[in-house]
Formats: structure tokens, sequence, C-alpha cells
């Protein structure tokens, strides 16, 4: 058994490192149309009246799963001395990660799911990478090129573009002189959310080892969030928690989509360039919109193909100005180019959900 475990180890350890970001890329982009796909799913098997795949009951039994396989993982990590050695900043920012991507963003995604379109979700979902970006050179000082820079404006641009397009709807709210569906405004503040949480994770990750970290983040974001939902909700609202149907889903999804991915995407940072970890990144709203059309059926809006069309703009610019970066990095023989803001983007955030 033991032989067979390290040849499984050695051949994973062999798969290329842009094979690991690869499958990263694929498992985030199809957690958003598969959360959409299986909340209709369980419409149409109620129990009681009511739907056993409610979104409170996908984040808390996900988190669950995610604790299921993390907990073992990281085993040797969990032991007192090492968590004696943390910090009061390291809590601080362990439970800034964990309430930020871990409860407030994933609720105000899961809310926007339930009342807009995927696609706007996840086109909206690129102001965290601006964001992310804006907050490394301000707070930790991050250098970044006029290349990246713009490629963010353009970005921010193509997000707004997608808003003030879109066809007028029952549901828009007045915000700033502009007309702003609630989905679209929970969506935004769900990716300022996830942005802050980059931050404190960038900070996290330097001081607190990565196991720790994962199991810490998942743990407190599920006793907070069930708790809030609780006291908000009432106990009942947790009544379905144990449906062998919303379980089955929940495997699927918390461990493939959400622990596969992050998993992967952990193996994929382990020496990867900068240019590589952007390039992953740059294909996460093109997987998201071909993910939605292949779970859902759903075609992207005229308001999305513009706004989508100038994020993509956005995206190439930037990505050239890391392939530039690499290329001289080469020239100079440094064989660790220095990371690249972007990697924030999927590294510290609760991805996924």
């Amino acid at each position: 058994m033991t032989q067979r475990l390290a040849h499984l180890s050695q051949v994973f350890t062999q798969i290329p490192n842009r094979v690991y970001l690869l499958i990263a890329t694929l498992c985030f982009a199809a957690s958003n149309p598969t959360v959409r796909r299986i909340t209709d799913l369980g419409a149409n098997h109620l129990v009681d009246g009511r739907n056993p795949i409610s979104f409170c009951n996908v984040l808390f039994v996900a988190n669950l799963v995610v604790l299921a396989i993390v907990v073992p993982l990281y085993k040797k990590q969990l032991n007192r001395a090492t968590v004696a050695k943390l910090s009061k900043k390291d809590w601080i920012a362990l439970l800034g990660v964990a309430l930020l991507a871990g409860v407030i963003g994933p609720a105000l995604t899961f809310t926007a799911l339930d009342i807009t379109s995927v696609n706007n979700v996840i086109l909206i979902g690129r102001l965290e990478p601006p964001l992310t970006l804006a907050l490394s050179v301000l707070v930790l000082g991050s250098g970044v090129g006029f290349l990246t820079v713009l490629g963010a404006a353009l970005a921010l641009v193509g997000v707004a573009l997608t808003l003030l397009l879109a066809p007028p709807d029952p549901a828009m709210t007045e915000a700033m002189g502009f007309a702003l569906g609630r989905g679209e405004i929970f969506a935004a503040i769900g990716a300022i959310s996830r942005a802050l949480a980059s931050l404190a994770g960038q900070y996290a990750l330097r001081q607190i080892p990565l196991g720790i970290f994962m199991v810490g983040r998942t743990a407190i974001s599920t006793i907070v969030f069930g708790v809030t939902a609780a006291i908000l909700f009432g106990p009942e609202h947790f009544m379905d928690v144990a449906s062998p149907f919303l379980w089955q889903w929940m495997l699927i999804y918390g461990g493939i989509l959400v622990m596969g991915g992050q998993l992967a995407w952990f193996a994929g940072l382990r020496s990867s360039t900068a240019s590589e970890i952007s390039l992953a990144s740059s294909f996460g709203p093109i997987a998201g919109i071909l993910s939605a059309f292949l779970i859902l059926g759903v075609l992207p809006t005229t308001a999305q193909y513009i706004g989508g069309s100038v994020i993509l703009l956005g995206i190439i610019v930037t990505q050239y100005e890391q392939l530039q970066k690499a290329k001289r990095d080469r020239q100079k023989l440094d064989p660790e180019p220095e990371p690249c803001p972007v990697k924030l983007d999927i590294e510290a955030g609760y991805k996924g959900i």
C-alpha cells in the first residue's frame, strides 16, 4: 500500500504545473454555473415544499466537505506547537480572510446568482483582480508596470459597460444616477470583499503554514456562517442539511470543484512563473462564460459581449506585459522571476464559491 501511494505521489509530481493551473481554472470557472444548476435541480426535488439545495445549505455543507478533506491532508501541521506560534496579528488576518472570503463574499455571490445572470456575476467578478492590484500597490507597496495598470483600467471599464448597457430590469436600483440591478450590486460588493480578503491572505500566507491557513479559514467561516444564519433565520433554516440529495451534489461540488480546484491551484503555484500564473487567471472569465453555456445553456447578451470584449482586451494587455517581463527575466538568467500581483487573485481568495 505504501509503495502504491509513493508511486501515485511520484506520478502527480511529474504532471506539469501548467496542467494543474488549467485544471484549477476550469474548476473555478464551472463553480458558479454549477451552483445555479444544482439549486434548480433542488427546486424539482422539494422536501415538504422546501428546496434542500438552498444557497445557505450549499455554503454550509460544501465547507464541511472541504474540512473533511483538508484536515486529514494537513494533519501533520495541525499540532499545538505550530498553532501556538501564531501571533495575535496572524489570528486577526486569518479571521479577516475567513469572514470576507468564506462568509460575506460567497453569501453575496450566491444572492447575486439567485437574482441575476450567471454571466453578469462572472464578468462583474473581474472587479476583483484590479481591486486586488490597487490594494497591493497602496498597502503592500507592490511595484507594477504601466500596461498592468492599463489592463486593470480596461477591466473596470468592461465591467462598467456590462452594467450600464444591460437592458432595464424591474429589480433595478438607482445608484449615483445610474440604474443598477440588485444582483449586480451584490456581485460587485462580493468582488470587493474577496479583494480585501486577498490582501489579508497575502499577509497571512507569509506567516501561517498553508495547512493551518486552509483549515482555520474554512472552520472559522463554517462556524460563523452557521451561527449567523441560525440567529437570523432560526435553526430550522438548516433542517434539510442532512438531505442525501443535498450531500450527493455537495460531494461533487465541494469535493471536486472547490477543493479540487484549490489543491490543483496550489500544486501549480509550486514552481510556476508569474506569466504562467497570470495566463491561467486570465482564462477565468472566458472559461466561466463557456461553462455557463455548457452547463446552463446561457448565451451572453449584447451588453455582456461588449463588456466582456473590453475585459478581454485588458487581459491581453496585462498578459503582454507579463510575457515581456518573463522574457527579460530569462535574458538575465533569473531562475525565479518576481511574482506577479495577479497571483493574489486566486491564491488567497476562496475561489469556487
